[in-house]
């Protein structure tokens, strides 16, 4: 199963980095990553996200799991499940005024083996958003 993951400690309340998180369209002001996302990111929710790395094309995802301020799940795919990509962010205690970060994406389905070969590297992508996150989330 292909997958990608960050984590990072960001030195932030856990609602002010869920406030980030959350607001669907203040993503391009502070993610490098996401050109933007249409929709609300609430529960059960739809939202479409246009990745800076793919112009003109934009993931359908639904929002499958959402508990305030600590886990959402993003989940989207083929249709019957035939493939599926299920993202995960978690926000949990780390210490010292610090809490831990973590995203994590994971592709599965019948058709997963033959459709995630094309699936481009997206570590570096994942890297720049625990990044941006922690940034912005430092400076509010």
């Amino acid at each position: 199963m292909k997958s990608f993951s960050a984590s990072i400690r960001i030195r932030a309340s856990a609602e002010t980095v869920w406030a980030l998180l959350t607001d669907a369209a203040g993503y391009p002001e502070w993610n490098s990553t996401v050109a933007r996302i249409a929709g609300q990111i609430a529960p059960g929710s739809k939202i479409v996200v246009h990745a800076r790395a793919a112009p003109g094309r934009g993931f359908p995802v639904r929002v499958t799991a959402f508990q305030p301020p600590q886990l959402m799940e993003w989940t989207g795919g083929m249709p019957l499940g035939l493939f599926t990509g299920r993202r995960r962010f978690t926000v949990s205690p780390a210490g010292a005024g610090e809490l831990e970060f973590a995203m994590r994406e994971e592709f599965g389905g019948p058709l997963a083996p033959l459709i995630s070969p094309a699936i481009p590297d997206q570590q570096p992508a994942f890297t720049a958003f625990a990044a941006d996150l922690k940034r912005q989330a430092e400076a509010r």
